[in-house]
């Protein structure tokens, strides 16, 4: 096996405020590709290099996050950073059973232009030379028309390259103008995924499907497609091959920010280390276990 996979992860990385009980904030950032790469980069070891592709702004909120990415080993060279421009931001609010809520302030965030600047050009030409792409549903939606159009181009010399897509759905119907955009951008970009890694509750809120058994009649073609179902049994269709892994039970669940970013970067780095889809489905488990036992996104190291 190659062990020097290049591995690069496309997306947004937002100021995250968390609002606690006694109504103070606490500040970090986090995004779903975001929290994907840097767990990614924590359980890949020394199977391959992780790069996160995404722009920023010339601010000092801008300078901590990379400060921070270099700390957890991803690499920066596929960052951009926009003069005059700012990171998106979001706090979040948890119940008191962990089930969070949004707040976003992101649309004129840097990560919108990110495809479309003169400096996108080298940025997607690189990333046709990588071994694995992985970007998400917030991805498609925060790049815009234009970015889509360029990032779908990019997957499909990516592909004919012989490296492998990796998509995680993400669906979240606030970033989107109506449901049928959604479902196109969609639809595009999964007829260019080796991998995907869907939550159930947002197949059912984009396409309709009422079943673990519609989602996997949809993707005929996707060689691996990996179906998350929160604290019930993952389900997993490879090679032809179905079957189902049983969650961790956790007594006392504190927060579930980053649960399904952190199983698909456990799996994912299970699967790029020669893992089965069994094992690599434990892993994510385990690891997703762990993280919403913990408030934010990531936990410590």
């Amino acid at each position: 096996m190659n062990t020097h996979l290049r591995i690069a992860l496309i997306g947004e990385c937002m100021i995250e405020l968390q609002h606690r009980a006694d109504g103070s904030l606490h500040q970090s950032f986090g995004g779903d590709t975001l929290n994907t790469a840097v767990y990614l980069r924590r359980e890949l070891g020394e199977v391959g290099s992780v790069d996160y592709v995404t722009a920023l702004g010339d601010d000092s909120f801008s300078d901590a996050m990379c400060q921070q990415w270099h700390e957890e080993g991803l690499g920066l060279g596929m960052v951009q950073r926009l003069p005059g421009r700012l990171p998106g931001l979001y706090c979040i609010q948890t119940d008191a059973n962990g089930e969070r809520k949004f707040l976003y302030w992101r649309n004129e965030a840097a990560v919108r232009d990110c495809f479309t600047t003169p400096a996108a050009e080298p940025i997607l030409a690189a990333l046709s030379g990588y071994d694995v792409v992985y970007f998400s549903g917030i991805t498609l939606a925060v790049l815009g028309a234009v970015g889509r159009e360029r990032l779908l181009q990019t997957l499909v010399q990516i592909r004919r390259r012989g490296g492998r897509v990796v998509f995680d759905n993400n669906y979240r119907p606030r970033l989107w103008a109506d449901l049928a955009a959604a479902r196109e951008a969609y639809r595009t970009v999964l007829a260019e995924v080796d991998i995907a890694l869907l939550t159930e509750d947002d197949e059912r809120a984009l396409f309709g499907y009422q079943d673990s058994e519609q989602v996997f009649a949809a993707y005929p073609s996707i060689a691996e497609v990996v179906l998350k179902r929160g604290a019930d049994a993952c389900l997993i269709r490879c090679a032809g091959v179905r079957f189902a892994v049983p969650a961790l039970k956790v007594e006392k669940v504190v927060d579930t920010t980053a649960a399904g970013d952190s199983f698909s970067a456990a799996y994912l780095a299970g699967r790029l280390r020669g893992e089965s889809p069994q094992e690599a489905a434990m892993a994510g488990h385990r690891l997703a276990s762990r993280v919403i036992q913990v408030s934010g996104a990531l936990i410590p190291r």
